[in-house]
């Protein structure tokens, strides 16, 4: 079916957004987001919704979901479809556009060379149609393909990603968690900001717009050549005053962490982080070798086994292949999850290599203690489960939807610490961008509150060489 003809139709002031399928898989709330504008599907699109809709896969649900919205839409009231049927988001007020269905058959537009049987073809087929129906108003196409996209505007039409879903169009913009003081803190405010000391900690109470900028649990520092470096974290802030609190100094070795101590300041501030029992939520984000998971297992470890905060760590990540998928994997839940923890074993032989006492026999024990305590699960087993006591980290999850995310962290029950971490420059799911990222999500929905924290770690430790890659590849 196709938008009637006219005047209101054929004016500028809406537009008409033809939805690919991937747009209704990736977000099926999509039908919701354009605002005072119409958007079409095309019937190649609920044919793919179709096709999609069997399995137990996000985008399966999704499907299921996005044609349980359709379903709604077209079934309340009694509303003329071929005018448009009015989408209103629940709870919303504001103006909201029209939802047209094709129901007829559309002349095919293409070049002769395109096959007239491929979804996509089809679905460009009828943008074009639309196009030259309705001259006067912007036909736009938003799909989360490239390729897409690109045959879109080789054929003059006008394409779009689907932007709704990013938290940021910019993801310099992101919150780092680290503010540096200007030179010239200390002669505006004078040291006499000293409100007391608590357990081994100064307290500094400061005024003034600087802590306009300033969130709960966000690190500043000051460093200059000759002094001693100044390291705190932010514990209140309301208005134009906040108080600042000196971390402990994890790069001594009378603080290390089983064994580990901080290379560099960002470390030292991840360490201030995870040792903290009122910090629920914590995320990281740094390229490899910054010694995110390294930091993560050592300050698990030491509050599994020794503080004896947590009952046990427990170890996920999102099992999305980097090259060609090696197929069915045999065995247990964690059997099949071992050839994703490569980076877990690694880790623990570096944290494993400081029991020397006992020799060979000792570090085996040691290993075989430390593993008993540490639980590998898989993200597909994870809905309906709750952790109570527990260390979760979540590994690589720059990979994780906003949705996924959200499934995760909800696990949490009393007790229990989350620490998800990733570089959000190595993506490998389909479809999500730095942008639109869960890790990118959540660090954006999560600053400032009083249990979380987040750390972006920029110096790498693993190697001259890892670091030289990281620069020039």
């Amino acid at each position: 079916m196709t938008p009637r003809k006219t005047a209101a139709a054929n004016t500028s002031a809406t537009k008409l957004f033809v939805l690919d399928t991937n747009v209704l898989m990736h977000d099926p709330t999509s039908l919701f987001r354009f605002e005072e504008h119409d958007v079409y599907l095309p019937m190649f699109v609920l044919e793919e919704l179709d096709n999609g809709k069997k399995g137990m896969s996000e985008v399966a649900r999704n499907a299921r979901q996005a044609s349980r919205f359709l379903d709604s839409i077209i079934s309340e009231g009694t509303h003329d479809i071929e005018a448009g049927v009015p989408l209103q988001a629940q709870g919303s007020k504001s103006a909201s556009g029209r939802l047209f269905l094709q129901t007829q058959f559309i002349t095919n537009e293409l070049p002769p060379n395109l096959p007239v049987g491929k979804a996509d073809n089809a679905i460009l087929g009828v943008v074009m149609f639309l196009q030259k129906q309705q001259p006067g108003r912007a036909v736009i196409l938003v799909s989360k393909d490239i390729n897409m996209r690109i045959k879109a505007r080789a054929l003059g039409l006008s394409a779009e990603d689907y932007f709704n879903d990013k938290v940021l169009e910019d993801t310099d913009l992101l919150y780092t968690g680290v503010q540096a003081l200007p030179d010239d803190f200390w002669d505006k405010h004078g040291k006499d900001m000293k409100s007391g000391t608590q357990d081994g900690h100064t307290f500094y109470n400061i005024e003034g717009p600087l802590c306009r900028d300033l969130l709960v649990n966000q690190f500043v520092f000051q460093e200059h050549e000759g002094a001693n470096p100044f390291y705190a974290v932010v514990t209140t802030q309301e208005g134009n005053s906040a108080t600042l609190r000196t971390l402990t100094d994890y790069t001594h070795q009378k603080n290390a962490i089983w064994g580990i101590t901080a290379r560099n300041r960002e470390q030292n501030f991840v360490l201030n982080l995870l040792m903290n029992p009122e910090i629920d939520f914590i995320t990281l984000l740094g390229q490899a070798g910054t010694g995110k998971t390294l930091l993560t297992l050592a300050a698990g470890l030491m509050q599994v086994l020794e503080q004896k905060i947590y009952s046990e760590i427990i170890m996920t990540r999102v099992t999305v292949p980097v090259g060609e998928d090696i197929g069915f994997l045999p065995g247990t839940e964690e059997e099949k999850m071992t050839p994703w923890m490569g980076a877990l074993d690694d880790n623990l032989d570096v944290l494993n290599q400081s029991a020397d006492e006992g020799g060979e026999w000792g570090r085996a024990a040691t290993r075989d203690l430390i593993r008993s305590r540490i639980k590998v699960k898989s993200l597909n087993f994870m809905r309906g489960r709750t952790f109570i006591n527990k260390y979760l980290i979540i590994d690589e999850a720059q990979n994780l939807t906003p949705k996924q995310m959200k499934t995760l962290i909800t696990r949490a029950g009393p007790g229990t610490k989350v620490v998800c971490m990733g570089n959000i420059a190595q993506i490998d799911t389909p479809y999500l961008t730095e942008g639109s990222s869960g890790l990118t999500y959540v660090v954006d929905r999560f600053k400032g509150w009083e249990h979380s924290g987040h750390i972006t770690l920029q110096r790498g430790e693993r190697s001259r060489l890892a670091d030289h890659a990281g620069e020039v590849l």
